[in-house]
């Protein structure tokens, strides 16, 4: 094994590699490399690979009687070396139409893993699949149940990638100091983290330990934090011997050098906060400091991703971001935000009622006929009696008038023969 990191740590993993409680990033990739090479050491593997019918990725045209498997890694990608297995007749020369090589470049997106299983324990995402040649069969599967992964057959290492920030330190930070006067270095630190192009392997969790860790605001501009690094770093990281680098890095560490050393303590973890059979993630989880933990501070980013922090968030902070709080607290956000869309709606409601009340009195009185209608009966009984009331006032009020103008009416007719009088005296 060849990787630079892989003679570092080589954890006693169990028989397959479940996804971690975190999108993939560098850590999780290598220590998946670090899987395949362990459980398909000595294992032969035959027949055609086969991809499930439900995946988009492209088919992997590769079938060879025998074959074995390699991985290695590259920030967040894992490339499988498939090398057929040459016969006697075959040594130091190559048949005609003989099965070459193949690289399967690998990209895990948000849930990608791989599993080594028998087939009846094949997994139900499993996208691509490697059967050996034992009794019985086993699979070395890529398993993706959100499908955002992907592979691409005869594949390179992707070209807008830098160099990998835990396999390829030197050059890593060769690549990030040369490149500062890029605009991609005006956006704040916390986001510039996540570009590929420079930051090869970070993402999620990563950036918020590694910032914590150097007590470095979040959003501050990149470009700011990484320039007092270039004049006397870079020269000294060229001019000193390897060990010498590695205690000036052990001494003070700064933000290049931890974005080295973090991931590198994630794959020292020996992979135990991925073990299936346990289902035990406390030793991942206890290694945080900042990521998701009790008491850190949240906001999202410009991208939408959260960010986790302490303290101040600094000047690039976006305006009105949200702060999403711990996980086991999203659910009652979430509560609270549709009471919060109900009272805002009834208000709404009530308000526009009192309008119509104002601006039209025969619509106030239907409103309110709507309203008592609702009410319990006994209220609206009071309310029946209270219009009853109301009816016979305004009816003694009529009446009261009628006499009024009945003692007048005689008295301005008394001189006067009506129609009346006349039949009555006839």
């Amino acid at each position: 094994m060849n990787h630079p990191v892989a003679h570092a740590i080589l954890p006693s993993f169990s028989r397959f590699l479940p996804h971690p409680p975190t999108m993939p990033e560098g850590p999780e990739l290598h220590l998946a490399s670090l899987f395949v090479n362990r459980v398909c050491e000595g294992v032969v593997f035959t027949g055609a690979v086969e991809k499930s019918e439900v995946s988009k990725c492209p088919e992997v045209p590769f079938a060879c009687n025998a074959y074995r498997i390699s991985a290695t890694s590259r920030g967040k990608e894992v490339r499988l070396t498939l090398t057929p297995i040459k016969g006697e007749e075959g040594k130091g020369r190559a048949k005609a139409g003989a099965p070459q090589p193949m690289d399967v470049v690998f990209r895990f997106g948000m849930s990608g893993y791989f599993r080594f299983t028998t087939i009846e324990e094949l997994p139900k995402h499993a996208h691509l699949r490697f059967y050996t040649s034992e009794k019985p069969c086993q699979v070395l599967s890529f398993v993706d149940p959100r499908r955002f992964g992907s592979w691409v057959p005869n594949g390179t290492w992707q070209a807008e990638r830098g160099p990998c920030v835990m396999s390829e330190y030197q050059s890593f930070r060769d690549n990030v100091l040369s490149h500062l006067s890029e605009r991609a270095f005006d956006k704040p630190i916390c986001e510039v983290l996540l570009n590929q192009k420079y930051f090869n392997g970070i993402g999620n969790y990563l950036r918020a330990e590694i910032l914590y860790r150097s007590n470095i605001p979040p959003f501050v501009k990149a470009r700011t934090v990484l320039e007092v690094l270039q004049p006397s770093e870079q020269s000294d990281l060229d001019k000193k011997p390897a060990k010498e680098k590695v205690k000036a890095k052990s001494e003070s560490p700064d933000l290049l050098s931890l974005c080295h050393t973090v991931p590198l303590e994630v794959v020292k973890l020996g992979g135990k906060g991925y073990d299936p059979e346990k289902a035990d993630y406390s030793v991942l989880l206890a290694w945080m400091q900042c990521y998701n933990v009790e008491g850190m501070k949240s906001v999202r980013d410009h991208n939408g991703r959260t960010m986790w922090f302490k303290g101040d968030p600094g000047p690039m902070v976006p305006k009105g971001s949200k702060s999403p709080k711990a996980k086991k607290r999203i659910k009652k956000e979430e509560d609270d935000e549709i009471d919060h869309k109900k009272v805002s709606k009834k208000k709404r409601a009530e308000t526009t009622n009192k309008k119509v009340k104002q601006e039209n009195g025969v619509k106030k009185e239907k409103v309110e006929t709507r309203k008592r209608r609702g009410r319990k009966k006994g209220r609206g009984g009071q309310n029946k009696q209270t219009v009853t009331q109301r009816g016979a006032s305004r009816r003694s009020s009529t009446g009261r008038k009628s006499t009024a103008a009945a003692a007048v009416v005689p008295r301005r007719q008394s001189g006067r023969v009506t129609r009346g009088r006349t039949k009555q005296n006839s």
